[in-house]
């Protein structure tokens, strides 16, 4: 390292202002500060400094997504092989075709948001924002496997610019960047963020596996079994018909979105952040405890008009993205209530209308999207409520000591 410290001290001054590469500054920079902790520090004024900046901070939220990253590589993987029928499952090859099925969306989904960063951050010459780091990733766990890579490089470009540039860059962007990503996916191109043939990769990749489905193959994600449910009864199927357990959609071997089927390696990941304390453990909670408690009330009268309405609260808990939102989306600080009573109800209302909207929305069999997007919008609002509580609060508390 020490080398590469010296090698980045020869070259530096060519960046600087005068030296030949100085248009290409904000690149330098941005690859410097993500190797090195920055030394520069305040000339002025009273100030605390601490090694932790958002570029490590955005760093553990990536290390905390890797569970989700490398489970939903496997499962794309051993879902192509149950679609063609196949009965053995080697480790190895269901990783490597998940992996290149993965990795060209990935590639896309950092080269036009970074790319974009970079440009804006040389034009303002700003130093580059590094909160893509994390949303770069996000957006392809987040969106079916089947995607067209040039509809998920449009809706990143659509969000970057007018969810986040256009307000300022990283830290004043009031909308989750990944999430209006996939709405504008959701909305935009309908057909290929929902239906039978998106959430499983049939295809053959670099020679893995073969290109025939089985005869008895349906990609419909559990959410999407219930949402077209006509009967009194429900029962959720993997891709070639067989009974799913509470297990099996806790593990995450179940079609859906590349990184939300499993539960257990999204819970993995928020023990990550909150042992290493970037996320709100108030936020969490409250969005479990309100999703919970909305599933109770929805399955104390199932209908069949609401086939969703049939699902225990742990099966509304482990399917779809709910768990997902919880841990990743609904914890971003930028986006989320900041104020400690306002995370309580800022989680609760995100796990109350994420499940309200599954259940008694037959369209729309996901509702955690449009939830977390939702309170996104009322978060200001409900830590200026809670201010304004407290200042009337103590208000009161002076008139009466008066």
């Amino acid at each position: 390292m020490k080398s590469l410290r010296k090698y980045l001290d020869r070259i530096k001054p060519q960046f600087e202002p005068g030296g030949r590469l100085h248009a290409f500054q904000s690149v330098f920079d941005g690859f410097e500060t993500f190797l090195f902790t920055p030394t520069t520090t305040s000339r002025s004024g009273v100030s605390i400094h601490d090694s932790l900046d958002s570029k490590r901070v955005m760093i553990i939220v990536v290390l905390a997504l890797v569970p989700c990253l490398l489970f939903g590589m496997y499962n794309v993987g051993y879902q192509h092989w149950l679609s063609i029928g196949e009965t053995q499952f080697p480790f190895w090859q269901l990783m490597a075709y998940g992996f290149l099925a993965l990795l060209p969306r990935l590639l896309v989904s950092y080269i036009v948001g970074l790319g974009i960063e970079f440009v804006v951050a040389q034009w303002r010459k700003e130093e580059i924002q590094e909160g893509f780091l994390v949303s770069g990733i996000l957006i392809p766990l987040i969106c079916p496997i089947e995607i067209p890579l040039w509809m998920l490089a449009v809706a990143t470009a659509f969000s970057v610019i007018f969810v986040k540039e256009i307000f300022g860059g990283t830290g004043y962007n009031i909308f989750n960047v990944a999430l209006v990503t996939r709405a504008v996916l959701f909305f935009g191109y309908p057909s290929k963020m929902s239906g039978d043939s998106v959430f499983v990769s049939t295809g053959s990749i670099c020679g893995l596996g073969e290109g025939a489905v089985f005869d008895g193959f349906s990609g419909a994600t559990p959410l999407g079994q219930i949402a077209s449910n006509t009967g009194d009864t429900l029962t959720l199927t993997n891709v070639i018909g067989e009974p799913l357990s509470l297990w099996d959609m806790f593990v995450g071997l179940i079609p859906g979105s590349v990184g939300e089927t499993s539960t257990l390696c999204i819970l993995i990941g928020a023990a990550i952040l909150l042992v290493t304390g970037i996320a709100s453990w108030r936020i969490m909670l409250s969005v479990f405890a309100g999703g919970f408690v909305m599933a109770a009330i929805a399955h104390a009268c199932p209908s069949a008009s609401y086939p969703a309405s049939m699902l225990t609260p742990l099966q509304q808990l482990t399917l779809g993205g709910f768990a997902f939102a919880a841990v990743y989306m609904a914890t971003d600080p930028v986006t989320a209530s900041r104020t400690n009573p306002g995370k309580y109800i800022y989680g609760f209302l995100i796990g109350v209308i994420a499940v309200l909207i599954r259940t008694y929305n037959n369209g729309y069999p996901e509702g955690a999207m449009l939830a977390v997007l939702l309170m996104n919008a009322f978060a200001p609002l409900i830590d200026y409520t809670v201010v304004q509580s407290n200042i009337r609060r103590r208000l009161r508390r002076l008139k009466t000591k008066a």
